[in-house]
């Protein structure tokens, strides 16, 4: 049965093992999740949930969205997420997705939205070498070659240039669930995930098993 949750990524530690071997962690904050419309193949072409998370004061929300939780008589949470599962028919509207429905050992998949580095040159934005540093040399940290001159006479689309770096979505695959605080709604993944403390992130069963 395929799983997913919404969480919130508090930041990192270390836990040990039984060999006393420290394992970095990030403490992820998942729940609850509340289902406030499933979504069919029949009605809708697909199946899925929509799943409401974390807690908001129902003044600060448009109207549209908080009428979604007036529709099903629900409290307002700040994010809002679909989240595209099988077993649709198992879910009830109202019903809390808690910590629990991942287990320690279990291997998933982890998606935010990366940190946002602002402008940053070639080297430190694509890894690239740098040129001499030495007196005389006016290349340094520049560009390389971005094309000929007569032939092609254009610079390639997909060419590695200065630009933003971060801020987009990612994703790292098929890590490891160290231990799960069903009581408190925490969820410790080996590693780091993408995204600033407290930043949203979407945890599911991993697409590698």
């Amino acid at each position: 049965m395929k799983k997913a949750l919404l969480g919130k990524k508090v930041g990192m530690t270390q836990v040990f093992d039984k060999e006393g071997k420290a394992i970095p962690v990030t403490v992820i904050q998942v729940g609850p999740n509340i289902i406030i419309q499933k979504k069919t193949l029949e009605t809708d072409g697909y199946n899925a949930i929509k799943v409401g998370f974390e807690d908001i004061k129902e003044n600060k929300l448009i109207k549209p969205i908080r009428g979604q939780f007036e529709k099903v008589k629900l409290a307002t949470k700040r994010y809002i997420r679909e989240l595209r599962l099988e077993n649709v028919d198992s879910y009830e509207v109202g019903q809390e997705i808690n910590a629990d429905v991942f287990a320690e050992g279990d291997r998933v998949d982890i998606s935010g939205v990366s940190k946002g580095k602002g402008t940053a040159g070639v080297i430190k934005r694509y890894k690239t070498s740098r040129g001499p540093m030495s007196h005389g040399s006016h290349f340094h940290r520049r560009v390389g070659s971005i094309g000929a001159s007569a032939s092609p006479g254009k610079t390639f689309k997909g060419q590695k240039l200065p630009g933003r770096m971060g801020n987009e979505k990612t994703t790292i695959q098929n890590i490891a669930v160290v231990k799960v605080d069903a009581e408190k709604n925490y969820i410790l993944v080996k590693g780091g995930v993408p995204g600033i403390r407290g930043s949203l992130v979407m945890i599911k069963d991993t697409v590698k098993a």
